[in-house]
C-alpha cells in the first residue's frame, strides 16, 4: 500500500539537530504538476520569444528587400521611360526622313502611352506594367529597324538609279551636231541624228557619263570604234569614232572613269565624239541629261 505521506529531514551543517517536516502526498504530486506546468509554460514563453524574435528579423528582413526591389522597379521604370521617349524621337525623325524621300508611313507605326507612374502599393501591377512597357518598346524598336530598313533600300535603289542615270557630256568641246532630224554631211540627204556630235581634239579622253558595266568595245560600220555600256535601270550609251580603247567588255565603270580617246574613226568628218543615249532602246536627246 504506497505511502500517504512523506518526511523530509533537514540536518543544518555543524549541528546535530534534525528537522523533520511532514508532507502529504497529494501536496507533493500537486507540487510537481505546478512545476512541471511551470516549467512548460516558461518554455513555451521562451519558444515564442525566440520565434517573434526571429519572425521580428525575417519581417525586417524582407521589408529592406521590398524596398530594395521597389527602389529597383522605379529605377527601371524611369530607365523604360527614357528609352520610350528616346524612341518618340526617333519615331518623329523617321517621320521627316519619310517626307522628304516621300515615302508613306510604315504599316502599324504609332507611339502608345502606355503605363504612367508606377504604382508603390501594388508589386505584382508594377510588374505587369513594366512588362506591357517592355513589350512596347520591343515593338517599337522592330518597327523602327523595319522601318530603317525600308528606307535603307530605297534611299540605295534611288542612289543606284541615280547613279545609273547619264549626266553631262562625255568630253570637253563644243556641240557640232544636236539631237534630231539633220541633213547628212556626206549626201545632204535629212535624217534624223540620234545623239549629240561634240568636237575636240584627237586624244582627248572620253569618260563614261554614268555607272556601269562596259557590254560593247567594238568598231561599228558608221561608228567606228564604239563602246557602248549598260547602265541598268534601262539605260545604255554609245560613244563613237574613238582613236582607242581604255576599257573592256565586262568591265565596271563609274561616272568619270575614262573609257577612250576621241579620234576620227569610222563615218566621220573630222576629230569628235558621237554620243547617243538609249532608254529601253529608244534613242533620247542627251541635252535633257545634261543638268
Amino acid at each position: 500500500m504506497p505511502a500517504k505521506r512523506f518526511t523530509i529531514l533537514i540536518i543544518p551543517e555543524g549541528s546535530h539537530q534534525v528537522r523533520r517536516f511532514g508532507v502529504r502526498r497529494t501536496v507533493v504530486k500537486t507540487v510537481l504538476a505546478v512545476s512541471v506546468v511551470l516549467a512548460l509554460g516558461l518554455a513555451g514563453l521562451i519558444a515564442d520569444y525566440v520565434m517573434t524574435n526571429l519572425d521580428r528579423n525575417e519581417l525586417q528582413r524582407l521589408q529592406v528587400e521590398n524596398l530594395a526591389q521597389r527602389e529597383e522597379l522605379h529605377l527601371l521604370v524611369v530607365k523604360l521611360e527614357d528609352l520610350r521617349q528616346e524612341m518618340v524621337v526617333l519615331a518623329q525623325n523617321d517621320a521627316k526622313v519619310r517626307v522628304m524621300a516621300k515615302l508613306s508611313a510604315p504599316k502599324g507605326d504609332s507611339i502608345a502611352g502606355v503605363g504612367g507612374p508606377a504604382r508603390v502599393d501594388d508589386v505584382s501591377r508594377e510588374f505587369n506594367e513594366i512588362q506591357q512597357r517592355i513589350d512596347e518598346v520591343r515593338r517599337q524598336i522592330d518597327l523602327r529597324r523595319e522601318s530603317q530598313e525600308e528606307i535603307q533600300g530605297i534611299l540605295n535603289d534611288q542612289r543606284s538609279l541615280l547613279a545609273a542615270k547619264p549626266l553631262g557630256w562625255p568630253i570637253k568641246g563644243w556641240l557640232t551636231s544636236s539631237f534630231g532630224m539633220r541633213r547628212d554631211p556626206f549626201n545632204g540627204r535629212r535624217k534624223i541624228h540620234e545623239g549629240l556630235d561634240i568636237a575636240a581634239r584627237t586624244g582627248t579622253p572620253v569618260i563614261a557619263t554614268a555607272d556601269g558595266i562596259v557590254s560593247s568595245v567594238k568598231t561599228e560600220a558608221g561608228y567606228g570604234k564604239m563602246v557602248t555600256i549598260d547602265h541598268g535601270y534601262g539605260y545604255r550609251t554609245l560613244y563613237g569614232h574613238n582613236s582607242r580603247y581604255n576599257v573592256k567588255v565586262g568591265q565596271r565603270v563609274r561616272r568619270g572613269d575614262r573609257i577612250a580617246s576621241v579620234g576620227n574613226t569610222g563615218r566621220s568628218t573630222g576629230s569628235h565624239v558621237h554620243y547617243e543615249i538609249r532608254l529601253n532602246g529608244v534613242p533620247v536627246n542627251p541635252s535633257k541629261y545634261n543638268n
